[in-house]
């Protein structure tokens, strides 16, 4: 399944939905009807017992009545999951994008975190202070969703905790980023986390550790790689992680980049006001995001 967020008018908060040959089914309002009681929210959802059936009651029955279902030309997408608890990221995680900023390959998964109010979703403004920082990048990223609270769990256990994958950019200001020597800041800047088009729950990603991703600004091509180069896979990701710190429901994991990232590139090439990057994952789609100084 494929859940997204919506919203009929820029002040609504966003609410679950799937879309459908009919159009995007709200799912709480169909589960409503149908008297099942569907959180509103993504976050909540996950959090929800038995939230998949849920969801797929909601569906069933908006498909069999019209209830709950939306056109999609009368709404705009918000990121699939919003006010994640955390957002955890990994750097260093494919051995050509270390070894082009002249890093060591880790041992060990090296872990940060972005703040959950960078984050944003498709067709949004990725926008910055250009005096504040002057260089602006992208990262293309595979991201994790945790479905179930994960804590110490064991790696042959880890995805039982993960609900789905979406899209990522871990965008980066390079210049506070090296200048601060460590990384939350130039990382957590507002809308410098965006996700999405859709989560894509396990059941339809099949093996998350072999997917095509790529990142393209205005068009031309900058990343290209596969999941089957990450150093450490997405079972030692969650597994590491819970064992420092419990994962939530709605959480994101940012799971790291392949090479080709704008500083390291000769000449760099830094974002730009009026530039486009596009993400794209393998089975997930893309995420597009214009970029803008405020």
């Amino acid at each position: 399944m494929r859940f997204g967020q919506y919203r009929t008018h820029d002040a609504e908060e966003p609410w679950s939905g799937v879309r459908t040959d009919d159009g995007v089914v709200d799912l709480a309002t169909a589960g409503e009807a149908a008297g099942v009681d569907v959180p509103r929210r993504t976050v909540d959802l996950l959090a929800d017992w038995e939230w998949r059936r849920k969801a797929e009651l909601a569906v069933e029955y908006a498909v069999e009545t019209g209830v709950g279902v939306r056109d999609p030309a009368d709404l705009t997408r918000a990121a699939p999951v919003t006010d994640p608890q955390k957002v955890v990221c990994v750097g260093l995680n494919y051995r050509d994008h270390a070894e082009e900023g002249d890093h060591d390959v880790p041992d060990e998964p090296v872990l940060f975190s972005k703040f959950p109010t960078a984050v944003t979703g498709p067709g949004s403004t990725v926008s910055w202070d250009p005096e504040f920082t002057e260089q602006v990048d992208y990262e293309a990223e595979l991201v994790a969703v945790v479905g179930e609270e994960a804590r110490r769990v064991d790696s042959e256990d880890a995805l039982d905790h993960v609900a789905g994958f979406t899209v990522g950019n871990d965008v980066s200001a390079r210049d506070i980023q090296h200048g601060d020597g460590q990384w939350v800041r130039g990382k957590s800047l507002d809308t410098f986390a965006p996700i999405g088009p859709d989560l894509v729950t396990t059941d339809e990603v099949g093996d998350p550790h072999d997917l095509d991703i790529w990142a393209e600004v205005n068009g031309r091509r900058l990343q290209e790689s596969s999941t089957a180069e990450l150093i450490f896979g997405i079972d030692e990701l969650v597994s590491v992680c819970s064992r420092a710190f419990t994962l939530k429901p709605g959480d994101l994991i940012f799971t790291g980049t392949p090479p080709g990232v704008g500083v390291y590139r000769e000449p760099p090439v830094l974002l730009e006001e009026g530039d486009s990057v596009t993400v794209g994952v393998e089975g997930l789609g893309e995420l597009t995001n214009d970029c803008a100084f405020d």
